[in-house]
Formats: structure tokens, sequence, C-alpha cells
């Protein structure tokens, strides 16, 4: 694909930095629809959003100022001997992150307070800029003696500790958002001076230091800077530091340096660092078209979903160094699978299917946000997880911040973003991606199109679509999830252990549709008109999953599912240990809608039997009612015992687990 090629998407371009937005390209075969033209109206993600906009960023940006990350700032701008240099070398990023949440959140909900708020914290952060564009307040502050990790000078360490580049990731991302939300540059330009301060000093050049990111995300920062100034410098900065990592210093698979990228074809190391090189290399292909990079990225994702990846949508088992395990290593107790890395799944299962218009994609992009990302965060917006388990002895409860705070601050800015993976466009091609209620103007070959959704997924499967607006002919994509079509995830790690067989119905003004299915997607093209509705129907019921038997920790267990909900057994719902139960080897489940618990949900009860011992040491057999509820939501009425990895085998049913407890700042020292 050629850079002429590239699609427009509807967001905004500074193009030259002149006054007017004109349109950003994306570079990728199927545009994404922005999130400010789908109106989320679904009670299930509208409550998420909702916290978000009235707990979540409020929370974050009062914690920026108690725990002094303002303070940094004002600091670096009268920068004095006396100042220690303390937090961590990243709390810079808090405030980057959470403006850039709340800036879209400015988009779809315009506060003129809110907006003067952040413009008053920008005038601190510009402030501490130094005359050439550099701007790390963990050196500025006290240049004699920095933040231990910043080293004696500029990049000295940025391939370990100093987060410099790190930060310039985040300013742009953050800033792009701020400008595409007010028109104002004071952010914007912040951040082309910082850049610009990285590209002339970091390079090939005889004058320049060959360095690259000691944890990513410029990369795929750069781009979107690319994309959004015109400039072909950011680019050029971003596939460097891809092409460079592996011949630098830095040669270690911690930090996925430990071979060119070009010749990585298994996740390892820091989870979060990975998912977003793995972004910015599928950004770098759309751009250039290189098909070595989408050929790369294509190998990890099949590393990933094949032998490393939680039922949950997870992943990173290891502690040690946030890090993806060996394969088919996924623990439970001990699994890490940070908040942070469930996000970057997201990130890079949704650019993959922007380049190959694949539902797959989006199958693990849905595991992952109904399950292992929104356990993140607590229901009413206002608590974190940074690791999230899938079994619990206790020692576990959200916090509302974090020393190490990027979990928060990372939430704060994707969850306002949600409601741009709905739809996406190719051509006269309308993917309908994520069902929730909503309306969505989309532009399909330069005409408006107004789809409106309404639905209760994912507690059940009937979606009804409405064309409130658009009279012309255009195919529109309807993805049939991975589990209609009796597929856990795409490859082997997970299969459906029961009978079942799951099927769906489509029609269109009451007239059934059919058709073979095309990468995941029922295509109904025809001349669509106002007031025409699609009725989609999936059949949904309880399921159980057996893990891989190469997966030692699940073997003789299954899990619960239904829809695209991972369930969980937790201890306020059972009187008795669920550590130590067995379900039925032929298990029936009943549904039971609870409305007034957890925000609303279906729990699943089914027929177990729990294990324990008598007075003289001997096992006692009971007959109980097992209760499970959404793994999303666990944790919320305190601590306790809790298992998603139930078993079905004698084999596998063990005494109550060493208890893990969680440490409040889990990862600062891996980060």
């Amino acid at each position: 694909m050629k850079r002429t090629c590239l699609l427009a998407v509807a967001v905004l371009l500074v193009g030259s930095l002149a006054a007017q937005k004109e349109t950003l390209h994306s570079g990728y075969p199927i545009d994404p629809v922005p999130f400010t033209s789908v109106k989320v109206t679904d009670s299930f993600w509208g409550q998420r959003l909702k916290a978000s906009r009235e707990v979540t960023i409020p929370l974050a940006f009062s914690k920026c100022e108690e725990t002094g990350r303002y303070e940094n700032f004002v600091r670096a701008a009268h920068p004095s001997d006396e100042y220690k240099v303390e937090g961590f070398s990243f709390d810079d990023t808090d405030v980057y992150k959470t403006i850039e949440g709340a800036s879209y959140l400015l988009q779809t909900y315009p506060d003129k307070k809110l907006e003067k708020y952040i413009d008053s914290v920008l005038q601190i952060v510009a402030a501490a800029q130094e005359p050439d564009g550099y701007l790390y307040t963990a050196r500025t502050m006290n240049p004699k003696h920095p933040h231990d990790w910043a080293g004696p000078e500029r990049w000295t360490k940025v391939e370990e500790l100093s987060h410099e580049f790190y930060n310039l990731g985040h300013m742009v991302e953050g800033a792009v958002a701020h400008y595409q939300a007010t028109g104002k540059r004071n952010f914007l330009d912040i951040a082309i001076k910082y850049a610009d301060c990285v590209c002339k000093a970091i390079g090939n050049g005889p004058d320049q230091k060959k360095l690259v990111p000691g944890h990513q995300i410029a990369e795929m920062a750069l781009v979107r800077f690319y994309l959004v100034t015109g400039d072909r410098k950011y680019l050029d900065q971003a596939k460097f530091f891809l092409d460079a990592r592996g011949y630098t210093s830095r040669k270690d698979a911690y930090s996925q340096a430990h071979k060119p990228v070009l010749e990585q074809d298994e996740a390892v190391g820091h989870a979060v660092r990975a998912t977003y090189m793995y972004a910015g290399m599928a950004d770098v292909a759309a751009i250039i078209g290189d098909s070595s990079y989408i050929k790369a990225v294509d190998k990890i994702w099949e590393n990933i979903v094949n032998k490393k990846i939680y039922i949950t949508g997870g992943i990173g088992s290891r502690h040690a160094g946030e890090a993806f395990g060996d394969n088919y290593e996924l623990p439970n107790l001990s699994a890490y699978n940070e908040t942070c890395a469930a996000i970057g799944n997201v990130y890079v299962n949704y650019r993959l299917f922007l380049l190959h218009g694949d539902a797959k994609y989006f199958d693990v992009l849905e595991r992952t946000l109904y399950n292992g990302l929104i356990s993140g965060v607590s229901l009413d917006g206002g608590s974190f997880f940074y690791p999230n388990p899938l079994a619990s002895a206790g020692g576990y409860s959200r916090k509302p911040w974090f020393g190490c705070a990027c979990c928060p601050s990372n939430i704060s800015r994707f969850i306002p973003s949600l409601p741009g993976y709905v739809y996406a466009v190719k051509d006269d091609h309308v993917y309908v991606n994520l069902y929730m209620g909503n309306r969505g103007e989309l532009k399909v070959n330069n005409k408006k199109i107004v789809l409106e959704q309404e639905t209760s997924y994912p507690w059940n499967g009937d979606i009804r679509i409405r064309v409130v607006k658009g009279t012309l002919p255009f195919t529109m994509n309807l993805r049939i999830p991975g589990w209609v079509r009796n597929e856990v995830l795409p490859g082997d790690l997970y299969r459906y252990d029961d009978e079942q067989k799951l099927g769906y119905t489509v029609t269109v003004n009451g007239e059934a549709v059919e058709g073979e299915l095309q990468k995941g997607y029922l295509q109904i093209e025809r001349k669509w008109k106002k007031g025409d509705v699609v009725e989609v129907h999936f059949d949904m019921q309880p399921r159980v999953v057996r893990a891989n038997e190469k997966v030692a920790a699940d073997r003789g267990r299954v899990a619960v599912e239904c829809g695209p909900i991972v369930y969980c057994a937790e201890w306020p719902d059972n009187d008795f240990n669920v550590h130590n139960i067995l379900l039925n080897q032929h298990p029936s489940f009943q549904v039971v809608n609870n409305p007034d618990l957890l925000y609303g949900i279906c729990e699943i009860t089914t027929d177990a039997q729990a294990l324990s011992y008598d007075a003289a040491g001997r096992l006692v057999v009971k007959d109980v009612k097992l209760t499970l509820i959404p793994y999303y939501a666990w944790a919320h009425r305190g601590e306790g015992d809790m298992e998603v990895w139930l078993p079905i085998e004698v084999g596998a049913s063990s005494a109550q687990p060493q208890k893990v407890v969680e440490q409040e700042d889990n990862g600062f020292f891996n980060h």
C-alpha cells in the first residue's frame, strides 16, 4: 500500500498546522470510526462511561495534585539543588494520560470548567520545558542530583529506567487528544518542541546517539504525530526506534531487544512494553506498506492466542518482570495480567483488524474488554487493580491510586475512547464490530449514514440495528462472535467441552438473511433506506470451557462463560470454600437476572459438591448450589476466595491455596 493511498478517517488533522481542521489519514486499509461519532446509549457501557466522567478522571486529577505530580513541574520551572527528587521517573505521564482522557470527554461532553482546569495544568507544564524542548522533571528540577534512574546526563539511561522517551510518547498522545478536543495549540506546541528535541538528538546521524526506548510507546505515538502534523521526521523517528531495537547496548528479552523486531516470533518480556511495540509495528507497517513488519506482528499474535493468553483476555502471567511466561505458562493464583497489558492487547488486536479485516481480532478484543480489562477498575470508577489474577485466597482489593499509577491513569484515557471501537468503514463496507446500544454517524463513500443499535448485550444476544439516515447501497458486515461459532478464541488453547451448538439468525425488515461468513462476518449487501431494521439473534447459554492439556494449572478444571462474559465463583455468594468444590461431570446451569447486585448482573447457578474434613479427619462431601458472577465484578464486596477455573475431576481439587498478598505498588520495580 502506498502513502498516496492512505484512507481518510473522521478525526482531525492539523495538516501544516494551519488554523483549519481537515481530515486525518490512518494508513490502514480499513478506516476507524472515531469515538466522537458514536453516542453510547447502552446501560452496561453507559454506566462505565458515566463513572469515568464523574469519578475516574476527577480522581486522577486530584491524585496528580495530592501526590506532587504537578509540584514536580513547578519545581522543574525553578530548579534547585535543595530539591530531593522522589517518586518515579515516569510520574509526568500520569498528568499527560489524565489530560488525554479528559480531552476525549471534552469532545463528547463539552465542559468549560474542565477545559479551564486543563489549561491551568498546561501552564505549569509549559513553564517546566527547557529552551530546546527537553521536558523531564525527574532531571530538570535538580540537574545536579536528578532522579536515581535518570543518569548523569540526558538519555544516558533511556534504555534502562529513565523513561525519557516513554514520557514523550504519552505527552504526544495527550497533546493530540487535547488539540482535537479544543483546537488549542498549548499542549500541542509543548509536545512538538520535545519531539523535535528527541529527533535532533537521537538517530543514525554522526552527531546523534543511537538509542531506543527502554519502555516502548513513543513508536506508536510518533506515528500518530506524523499523521497529525504531516511532518515526516516523526514517522522516521518511530521507524528508527523499531529498526534499532536489538542493535544497541540493550539486548535483553525483557525489553524485547533480544532480536531485531523483524526476527521476533514469540511474545516475551514485559507485557506492556511488548504490546505497545507491536502496536507501533502495525502502525508503521500500515503507513509505509512494509509487509515484513506485518508478518512479524502476525507471528507474535499467533504465539499469544495459541499459547500465552488467559481466558479473560489477560496477558503477562509473571509477577517477576510483569512479563509473558513460557508457552502455556498460565498460572491462576499468581497470574499477573496487568491492567495496562490488557489495554495494550486491545490496541494490538484493533490495529490487526484494521490491517486484515478479520473478525478473529475482535473476538480477542471483545474477550479482553469485557473481562480482563474492566476488571481493572471498580464499577463506581474510583479504585483499581494493577494485577488481575484468576484465583484468590484473599489479599486483593482495588486501590484508589498507586505510587506507580500507570494503570489508573491508563484506565482514565482508555474508557472514554471505547465508543470508537464499535464501527469501522472500508469503501462501501460498514463493519459492526461490537454490540452495545448506541447512535453512530458514519461516512460511506463521503455520504453520511446514521445507525442506531438497541440491545441488552452482553446479557442476551438480541440486537436491533436501525438505519436512521442514509439511502445508499453499502454492505453491512455483522461480526458473528467466535463464542457463537463454537470458538473460544482463535487457535487451540481453549475449547468448549459441552454438547451445545449455538446458532444465530439475522433478518432485514423481517426477512431472513443467510450466507457464508467472510472472515467471521455475515455480509448484507443492499441499497439501504431510512427505517430499515436489522434484527440479530445470537443463542446465548452458559458454556463449559477446557484449556489445552499443556496448561498445567487448568488440568482437571473447567471455566464457565456465557456470551462474552467469563464467570467466577466468589466467597460472598457461597457459604463454603470455593477452592474445595467439584462440579458435576455434566453440569447444568441456570441463569438468574439480578438487577440489584453489582450494578445489575446475570448470575449463574449449578449443582456441585463441597469437600471438607470432619473432626476425625475424614473427607466429607456435601451437595451445594454453586453461584457464579461475572469475573469483572469480583472483589467488590471485600477480600476473599475466588476461582475462575473450577475442579471437575477429583485430582484437580486441592486444599485452600496459599494467600498471595497484593502489594500497593505492584510493578514499580519493573516498569
